[in-house]
């Protein structure tokens, strides 16, 4: 059921940071005039900053919109969207490229109006190469003839090269960085990977900053760097 999904989008839509995440559903869908940006492709440097949480809250604000909207585990080497939403894995992305299951069968419904859910499935033994194919490439066309809009999370993009080779087929790309665990250089390599193949990439989102005032507050910050330089913040105070 929905109230169950530990999403703070689904689970407490007023919360501040779920209004930073509708804060950069507003940047993504005015960061280009001349194309629309429909599929969009979320990575990070490294394991464990938040991409997949993202992936899914961004997910959820693009479907409350009224915008038909699908999100995609692309990850096949630690796929976690299933567990996010809790559900199964037993069918999903890899299953459908390989030609065992239909699409439509392996699709998931959920209590989020407008959403569906596609898991990564099982995982194949060639996972970039699975990505980087012909058919990856049509897969997503077919998608946006069904769907306004596309999320799919990656794998880190310093650590293989799944996202670099998807980065090619999608309309732009997310960089998730964590504030408390990643080093610049990491960030930059990440983007500089991306950048390296043509990748568009809209902006960074800034996860995981904590700034500690007179030692009674912590202040959560979540940011969202534009490609023009801009900055929001949204804040969520929690007291110790």
């Amino acid at each position: 059921m929905m109230e169950k999904l530990h999403i703070v989008t689904v689970r407490n839509p007023k919360d501040p940071i779920a209004e930073a995440y509708r804060t950069l559903r507003t940047n993504i869908q005015f960061s280009s005039f001349d194309k629309k940006i429909q599929s969009i492709m979320l990575t990070s440097s490294g394991p464990g900053e938040g991409k997949s949480t993202t992936s899914a809250n961004l997910a959820v604000v693009m479907a409350e919109t009224g915008a038909k909207t699908i999100l995609v585990d692309c990850d096949q080497r630690k796929p976690n969207l299933h567990k996010i939403f809790l559900t199964s894995n037993e069918s999903g992305l890899s299953n459908v490229l390989a030609g065992k299951v239909s699409f439509e069968d392996a699709v998931k419904q959920n209590a989020v109006e407008n959403l569906d859910l596609l898991t990564s499935g099982i995982r194949p033994p060639n996972p970039a190469e699975l990505l980087g194919s012909k058919k990856m490439e049509n897969f997503l066309q077919q998608l946006k003839e069904k769907y306004e809009y596309i999320i799919l999370d990656t794998p880190p993009v310093v650590a293989v090269t799944d996202a670099q080779l998807l980065s090619r087929y999608v309309d732009g790309c997310l960089l998730v960085v964590s504030s408390s665990q990643v080093e610049k250089e990491a960030a930059v390599k990440a983007r500089d990977l991306l950048t390296k193949v043509g990748a568009n990439i809209l902006g960074a989102v800034l996860n995981k900053l904590e700034i500690k005032e007179k030692g009674y507050y912590g202040y959560y910050y979540h940011y969202y760097y534009g490609n023009d330089g801009s900055r929001i913040r949204k804040k969520k105070k929690k007291r110790k």
